[in-house]
Formats: structure tokens, sequence, C-alpha cells
């Protein structure tokens, strides 16, 4: 055994080496994009296929056709990468897989790197029917990816390892075992329609087939204690004589043990490791001597509710405390866990206020030489009054920001294109649209289509700085080059806007002020969708190709 500093997302990628993975895809969002990266570092040298796929469902399906070919897979995305490969997750829980699948996806609670939604993956797990790991430390990343693929492939099912921000992030000792160099693995795919082709009425009985391997994925999780109860030598909680526990999951565990550490509580601890199928019985056997009981979890109170259906015939008289006490906005910390055991048990706790210096409030900004600031500035002088500014995922957000204040509207990858075609439907407001080039092959391509065919004419501009700059510098189909660096077929931006019908396309450099300016004002005329392409490198990275 070795053991390393790593952070959450590497134990993850280590783990993985060691379940034999061979086929890797994914799209880099944050907070799961080092997985990714890791692999694209060594999985050559790993006999290992990766790939950065244009979106999360490409990724998905991708990793679908490696494991019905025999190959064990792992899919990497953030949690809005959920939404957008969920029409092929569902009916692969039908299907099952043929080798082992794990689909990492990283929650950011409290939007630290995400800006559309504080979004819970877990709820995914009840409509899907898909086992869901939630690991709390970096030791538990390792552990559980080696345990997502035993059941995967005990029960032929894709696993979800969900992580949040602090897990995914958090830096810690790992143990973990060296792996040897192995050669890239090629499978085969053997024809089995009654597996792999969703139609009724075999789509029925797929689905009867579904729970009732979640019934034994719940026995096995009971056989194996995967959740398990932890503590509890001191004094059950208050002056009353009431006994209280924890039942706690993912980050929120490790609150929780620091918050009973500093108030002197050795409280039990039901520690759920496996979301979903919840262990009913294990829960059943903790509460029904309980008198009161806290949920920990981030972020919807999804625990708490299946506990209180639990606890209805183990034990109908306990109080199920948890968003009462524990918000659903918002990430999880010590103090906040220590406030609600402090209410629950009577036990004080010392709250530290920390000293917050007064200092102005600072915004994200662009880097120093970064190509948009002459896109920002030439859009916001030429733009008519009452021009609707759209925006994207990606770097422009920050377009919405001060000094530039030139954001409408900004929802999930590709929206700018298609929210634009329903504004100039609908009003006769002028609309700009920017969506930087990663983003346009992830999915804005579908949206130029729908406004090229539905006769709409939104000003459209592409900022193309040559790189998925803002999750970390990853390649995409516009570089000529593979997520391994490798080189790739280079897929030609204004080509692809051409072959999607649209005339009035210009490809400039922003830095060329006068031209731009022209072209704006000369496209926001059209009667037609247009198109501006600016294309100039991301200052950051001219940079470190300068300096090797």
């Amino acid at each position: 055994m070795v053991k390393e500093v790593l952070l959450g997302n590497e134990a993850i990628v280590k783990a993985a080496l060691e379940a034999g993975v061979d086929f890797v895809s994914g799209y880099p969002g944050c907070p799961a994009a080092e997985v990714g990266d890791e692999f694209g570092k060594i999985a050559k040298e790993n006999g290992i296929y990766f790939e950065w796929s244009t979106n999360e469902k490409v990724a998905l399906e991708a990793a679908i056709g490696a494991s019905f070919s025999g190959l064990k897979t792992l899919v990497a995305m953030k949690n809005f990468g959920l939404n957008v490969c969920a029409e092929a997750l569902l009916p692969l829980c039908y299907t099952g897989t043929n080798a082992p699948m794990v689909v990492v996806v990283g929650d950011d609670p409290s939007c630290w790197s995400s800006a559309q939604t504080e979004e819970n993956s877990r709820g995914y797990a009840f409509i899907a029917h898909i086992p869901v790991l939630e690991p709390s430390d970096c030791q538990e990343c390792h552990d559980f990816t080696k345990l997502a693929f035993e059941i995967s492939e005990k029960f032929k099912l894709p696993v979800i390892l969900r992580t949040t921000i602090r897990v995914a992030h958090q830096r810690a000792p790992v143990q973990f075992e060296e792996t040897g160099k192995k050669e890239l693995k090629k499978g085969n795919f053997i024809k089995n329609p009654h597996q792999y082709v969703t139609l009724p009425p075999r789509v029925l009985e797929m689905k009867k087939e579904l729970l009732e391997k979640m019934e034994k994925i719940q026995a096995y999780a009971e056989k194996e204690k995967i959740n398990f109860v932890k503590g509890g030598k001191s004094p059950f909680g208050t002056a009353q004589g009431k006994k209280i526990g924890i039942i706690a999951s993912g980050v929120g565990y490790l609150h929780l043990m620091e918050a009973q550490k500093e108030m002197g509580l050795d409280l039990p601890v039901l520690k759920i490791n496996l979301f979903y199928p919840l262990t009913e019985k294990t829960v059943a056997d903790f509460v029904k001597k309980l008198n009161k009981v806290l949920i920990v979890e981030e972020l919807d109170g999804y625990l708490e509710k299946e506990t209180k259906v639990i606890a209805r015939e183990s034990n109908p008289k306990i109080k199920i405390s948890g968003k009462d006490l524990l918000s659903e906005i918002g990430e999880l910390n010590v103090e906040k866990v220590g406030l609600a055991l402090a209410k629950l048990t009577g036990k004080k706790i010392k709250i530290v206020k920390p000293q917050t210096p007064d200092i102005p409030r600072r915004y994200a900004k662009l880097c120093d030489g970064c190509p948009h600031f002459y896109t920002f500035s030439v859009i916001k002088k030429v733009a008519p009054e009452n021009t609707i500014f759209g925006g994207d995922i990606g770097c422009y957000m920050i377009a919405g920001m001060p000094p530039h204040n030139i954001q409408d509207y900004e929802f999930c990858m590709g929206s700018s294109l298609g929210i634009a075609h329903g504004v100039r439907k609908s009003t006769n407001q002028k609309v700009i649209a920017l969506i930087g080039d990663g983003t346009f092959f992830h999915s804005g391509i579908a949206g130029l289509i729908n406004t090229v065919y539905n006769k709409s004419n939104p000003l459209i501009i592409i900022l193309d700085n040559r790189i998925t700059a803002m999750t970390g510098h990853q390649n995409n189909p516009g570089m000529g080059k593979n997520g391994m660096g490798e080189p790739a077929q280079e897929l030609n931006i204004e080509e692809i806007v051409r072959a999607c019908g649209v005339k009035s396309i210009k490809v400039l450099d922003p830095i060329n002020v006068k031209e731009l300016e022209d072209t704006v004002t000369d496209f926001l005329s059209k009667e037609e969708v247009s198109v501006i392409v600016c294309k100039r490198i991301c200052a950051l990275l001219a940079r470190r190709q300068q300096n090797g």
C-alpha cells in the first residue's frame, strides 16, 4: 500500500485504476473537472481510453457503448451535466450494463463554482432507480469508487458516486495500491436486443427487473453493513433523559463529528454511505430506541423524509429533526451543525464570530489581456438602447458584473441562443447572444439550427478563445487536440455555422475594434440570424504556450 496526500478527485482516479477501468469519458465541469484532467495525463501509459466528449449526454452514451462491449467504464461530470445526460441515464438503468460503470457527479452547495441553481443530484436516485454512494472524505472517495465498481459488476447497473465541492476539493492522506501498466483493451459487442432495446412491451419487464435489483442491492447493503453506526459512548441526550441519535451523510458527517468534539458529545451516529437504495432495516433498528434524531445532509431533506416514513412503524413517537434546524440553502459547516445539536441536546456551543475586515466588495473580473474585453466594450458601445444581452456558461458570464453590466439572462449551457430566439419572436427588441466556443460545441448548435429554421434574427457572437477556459483549459473539438493532448480532427466553427444555414457570418479578431464595431452595427440590421466569431486566444493560454 502507498499513502499520498491527494484531492478527493485524485483519489477517485487512483481507485478507478485499481478497479481496472478501461474507458473514461466526461465533460469538464467544476467540482469534478480534475477527474478527467488526471485521466488525460495518465490514460495512455495506463492502457485506458480517455476523451473529453462534446457534452455529458454524449459522454455517457460513449460509455454505454463501451460497457455494452465489455469494458469497465467511468464517466465524470458536474451536477448540471447529469441533467444533460438524464435522457440516456434512465433507459440505461432499465437495460443495465454489460461491464461495470461508475458515474462521478460533483455537486456544488452554495454555488461556489456554479451559477444556475443549487442542485442536489441525489434526487435522480429516485427518478432513475440508480444506486448512489456518498463519500465524506478523500479516503472514502477512493474506497467508495472501488465499492461502486463492485456493486455495478455484481448487479449489472451503473452506480453514481456523488461528491460535493468540499469532498472533491479537500486534500488528505489516502492509502491506495499502485497499479502496473496494462495494454489498451478492445471489447466485443455481442448482439442482445432483449437487453439493449427499450421498446414496449419489453420495457415494462425491464422496469420490473430494475425494481427487483433495488431490493437485492438493499439486502446486500444490509448484509455488508455499508451503512453503519458509530460512536455513542457518552450518555444519550439531554437533562430530561431523552435518547438522541444522528443520521448523517456526505461531508455533513465530517461537520457533525467536529461539532460533537467541540461540544464534548459522543452521540450515536448512523453514517449513510449508500444513499439509495436506503437500508431500511438499518435505519429502523437505529431509530427504534431513540426519542430524538437529527438528520444531517446536504442539501434537500431526502434522508429526513425517508427516515420519517421508516420510523412510522418502528418508533412512531420519535421526534425527527432536519431541515427545521438545518437550512436547505447553502452548504453545511461546523457552526450550523453545532447550533442544531445545541437546540436538540440543550448543551451550549461556543460560537466564535470571525472578524470581517472592512474592505470594498470585489467582483470576478476577466484576466489581464482577455480578448473578451474588446468584445464587451464594443457591443456595449454600439448596441441600440434597450438591446437584450444574452449570457451563457463560461468566462464571459463576467459580462453581467461591473464594469460591463451587459447580461440580461443566463441559464445553462447553450441556452443563450434558444432564449434569444424566443425573445426575438416575442418582441421588437434587438438581441445579442454571447456563447463560447466550448459551449457552442456542447449544446449551442441545436439552438442555432432552431433559430435558422424558425426564421429568427438575433445577433450571435461566438467567443472563440481557442480553449475551454473556465474549467481549467481543457481541449474542445475546435482545438485539433483530444483530451489527452493528442492530434485530433479540428472542427471549424465557421464551416459549422454556414452548414446550419447562416448566410451572414464573419470571423474576426476582436482586437480590431473598428472592424468589430462596423460588423456589429451591420449585422444588427439584418432580417435573418447573423453570427460573428470573435477569434483570439485566451490570454492565460497564450502566456502558458510562450513559457513552454
